[in-house]
């Protein structure tokens, strides 16, 4: 069905360019030519938009999600595609291919995911020029997909990133009567500032661009109450703030899940793996617990390390030297004596300053605390959530509006959280309730000492255990309700 419409659609467009060829040849000889070439334009325009438009019986049943950017690195939209699934929708998932999506978005007989490449501009010339080409290329790419497909009832795109994609959706979504629904992360604009300063040329057209396009789109999605007072201040956006929230997969892990998780990592983690192993011994262990032939049960080992845990998308809204900092003075307060457990920190993560980081790493020489930077797949991801001890969270907002996701996760896992300090950030995390607010390493090292002192019989009896508690008790809204309350009645508002 889309191919064929496809066809004719191709078929259209070319018509409708020679007959604009053709007016302008024929526009040299007389009016009547002229008036010929604009009635047959007119009619092979309309004869378009009624194809680009033509509907079915399913066409209020399909829904497009659009990320540009990195699918398996998108947890939000991948919530969004299970959701629109989960209530009947058909879903058509666009975006860059790279890490594998969550196995519940990969095997979901509703959800159709269209991998569209990463392109570059020219590799010649100024850098303006190659980043012009390349929104360009993308735009001409992003174009043709969304046309190719069947006309959906509403897209469904994050911003960030949103250059070339608004402005792509927004014509699409005219061209084929389809709603258009942004859903806010953060302001794209601020993202670019990092680099290149607030006052650059092309920061200041991208936030022109934002708040132009952005004004243009049929609802609006954000992930904070401060983020909507700004867009409504500022621009003149109305927003739904669609707090992120945990699915039902971020839970506490039991005993038994934690011992395999942590027999699968210890054959690749060397930071897992017990040290010392006793020969003739059958007992299954890792750095953190056992489980006895005898009867297969599983502990947590009373000598263990505890289990510190950030995830990243190493950019550079996050300084990972703050936590380095932290981990350098916490070695020196074990090595003083201190009534502190060995350290076991995993970083988990992709992005362009791992590498970076990863260097910074190898110069360290802990003997006390033991670090990793592994990338877990996203079945493993909450199981390890649930797992740790304390998370850490560095993440800074560019823009100051947005939260962080990692905290969400962490939070619906029963995992206190240490948070370095932002603008908003009191929405999600509340200080010596569920967690820790701190401004810099000094802060957030001795945050780790206070909450670590005496482990594991802090996690019944100090502040560690309590912040659990606190977050047991709180319980929360997951996110299928949140997106029920929110988000569904856009979908079926006439």
């Amino acid at each position: 069905m889309a191919d064929a419409g496809e066809s004719m659609t191709l078929v259209t467009i070319s018509l409708i360019g020679f007959a604009l060829l053709a007016g302008f040849y024929l526009t040299t000889l007389n009016a009547l030519w002229t008036l010929v070439s604009v009635t047959v334009t007119a009619v092979l325009v309309s004869q378009l938009l009624r194809k680009l438009r033509r509907r079915d019986a399913l066409t209020e049943r399909r829904v497009c999600v659009l990320v540009l950017g990195d699918i398996g690195r998108s947890p939000r939209m991948q919530y969004h595609a299970l959701s629109l699934s989960k209530h009947g929708y058909s879903v058509t998932f666009v975006g860059f291919p790279g890490t594998k999506p969550h196995q519940d978005v990969i095997g979901d007989e509703r959800i159709t995911i269209i991998p569209i490449t990463e392109l570059k501009g020219l590799q010649v010339g100024p850098r303006m020029v190659s980043y012009v080409t390349k929104v360009i290329l993308q735009s001409l790419q992003l174009l043709l997909v969304l046309l190719k497909t069947d006309v959906q009832s509403h897209i469904l795109m994050q911003n960030p990133p949103g250059l070339p994609s608004i402005v792509v959706t927004w014509l699409v979504c005219g061209l084929r009567g389809s709603r258009f629904i942004i859903d806010w992360h953060n302001y794209g604009y601020t993202i670019m500032a990092l680099s290149h300063g607030p006052d650059h040329p092309i920061v200041r057209l991208a936030q022109w661009y934002e708040q132009l396009f952005g004004r243009l789109s049929s609802h609006n999605l954000c992930v904070t109450n401060a983020m909507k007072k700004d867009l409504q201040n500022n621009w003149n956006i109305r927003a739904t703030t669609l707090y992120d929230k945990p699915p039902a997969i971020f839970k506490e892990t039991s005993v038994d899940l934690k011992h395999q998780l942590f027999m699968r990592l210890a054959k690749t983690i060397p930071q897992f793996r017990v040290c010392g192993e006793r020969p003739g011994d059958e007992t299954e262990r890792t750095a953190f617990s056992c489980r006895d032939p005898s009867d297969l049960s599983v502990t947590l080992t009373s000598g263990r390390p505890a289990l510190l845990i950030s995830s990243t998308s190493w950019t550079e809204d996050e300084d990972f030297s703050i936590l380095l900092k932290a981990l350098e003075d916490y070695e020196g307060f074990v090595e003083a004596g201190a009534s502190l457990p060995s350290l076991v920190c995993v970083i988990t993560g992709k992005g362009p300053q791992k590498d970076h980081y990863r260097k910074l790493i190898d110069t360290l020489s802990f003997e006390h605390v033991k670090i990793c930077t592994p990338w877990l797949e996203a079945e493993d991801y909450p199981v390890l959530l649930g797992s740790a001890d304390l998370g850490v969270c560095l993440h800074k907002s560019s823009s100051g509006l947005d939260l962080p996701m990692k905290v969400v996760d962490m939070f619906g896992c029963c995992l206190p959280v240490c948070a370095i300090h932002f603008y908003c950030l009191h929405e999600l995390v509340k200080h010596e309730e569920n967690g820790l607010i701190f401004k810099d390493s000094e802060e957030l090292s001795g945050q780790l000492t206070s909450l670590l002192w005496d482990f594991p019989d802090c996690e019944d009896e100090g502040k560690l255990g309590q912040f659990r508690r606190n977050l047991r008790a709180s319980g929360g809204q997951r996110w299928d309700q949140n997106w029920d309350q929110n988000v569904l009645p856009l979908l079926t508002a006439p």
